[in-house]
């Protein structure tokens, strides 16, 4: 693993002009890890052109902005993070550019990229991007290690999820040594939320139908979108706020995407296996956090009866 970091720092110093892009339908630490590695590379090699790209999303605001595609990309350097296949990354296309780095810690067994870091035991991309800037001794500065912190923070739920490790505890204690921050700051861009948001929460809670073998699910309309008042990434944001319900073994949302014309398929366990179901429906992701992407409400139904029929082969196993 520590070839791989001095490979891509290598990559990095070979190339003026280094473009970096994450999945679409972005998260914390989605949009973390791309600003940080630009502002990484700004930082410690001013002369190159650096650029983070891919829609915005105004409640990330926080975690810095992004850039537009550069017009003119000869010999350019692309670096993909959080995204583990290029049907989903936000914003461009391999072919444009002359080499390309993937930095991800989401299962994939397919190589996408001309050099990869890949590790799935990583609470998220910004751990691994820390990790690359410490082997590699680089520089970075407080409002730097304020975003990779927000990113960590967010993709392990505060710490509770299972991909939280004792290297992950460590590095993020060498970042608060060397970078100390007010780390309520974070909390507070992170966790701060409107009242309308709590109010669909509960609904949410309130309107979930749960099997007997304790799989939940609930269909998110449009409709209640506009209800309540929240924004159509409201539901991916609260999916992981269900993870201490003691009844749910396996979970999912289920809302759709107007722009994509697609259902879009939040899915959670409880240290359940799920995503070589969600592989099955176009989908994927982590062991217990994955997702999918679905044309009709039939092929929804069909994802929610094989996760219903999961949870029940874990209780039939465990009676």
């Amino acid at each position: 693993m520590n070839s791989l970091y001095k490979k891509i720092l290598k990559k990095i110093k070979e190339y003026d002009t280094i473009v970096i892009a994450r999945h679409i339908g972005p998260d914390p630490d989605a949009i973390a890890s791309q600003v940080a590695l630009r502002e990484i590379i700004k930082i410690n090699f001013p002369n190159k052109k650096v650029y983070a790209i891919g829609s915005s999303v105004a409640r990330f605001k926080y975690l810095g902005c992004l850039d537009k595609v550069p017009d003119e990309l000869d010999n350019a350097l692309l670096i993909i993070t959080d995204v583990p296949q290029f049907d989903r990354v936000d914003g461009t296309s391999k072919e444009d550019y002359a080499y390309t780095i993937k930095i991800d810690h989401h299962p994939c067994e397919d190589k996408v990229c001309d050099l990869e870091l890949l590790d799935e035991t990583s609470s998220s991309a910004c751990q691994l991007i820390l990790e690359f800037v410490f082997k590699n001794h680089l520089k970075l500065n407080e409002e730097i290690a304020k975003v990779i912190y927000a990113g960590i923070v967010s993709d392990s739920e505060r710490f509770l999820l299972s991909y939280t490790s004792s290297k992950t505890f460590a590095l993020v204690s060498k970042l608060l040594e060397s970078y100390p921050f007010a780390i309520m700051d974070v909390y507070k861009n992170i966790y701060d939320r409107p009242l309308s948001e709590r109010r669909f929460e509960a609904y949410i809670i309130n309107n979930i139908v749960i099997s007997e073998n304790g799989f939940g699910y609930i269909n998110i309309t449009n409709d209640i979108i506009k209800e309540y008042d929240v924004d159509s990434s409201t539901p991916s944001n609260l999916v992981n706020n269900l993870n201490f319900i003691k009844e749910l073994k396996i979970w999912a949302f289920a809302s759709f995407d107007e722009k994509l014309g697609l259902y879009k398929i939040n899915i959670r366990s409880r240290n359940i296996v799920i995503n070589d179901v969600a592989l099955r429906f176009n989908g994927g992701g982590h062991k217990y956090a994955s997702g999918a992407r679905l044309k009709t409400m039939d092929e929804v139904m069909e994802l929610f009866k094989a996760l219903d029929e999961r949870a029940k082969e874990v209780q039939d196993e465990q009676s």
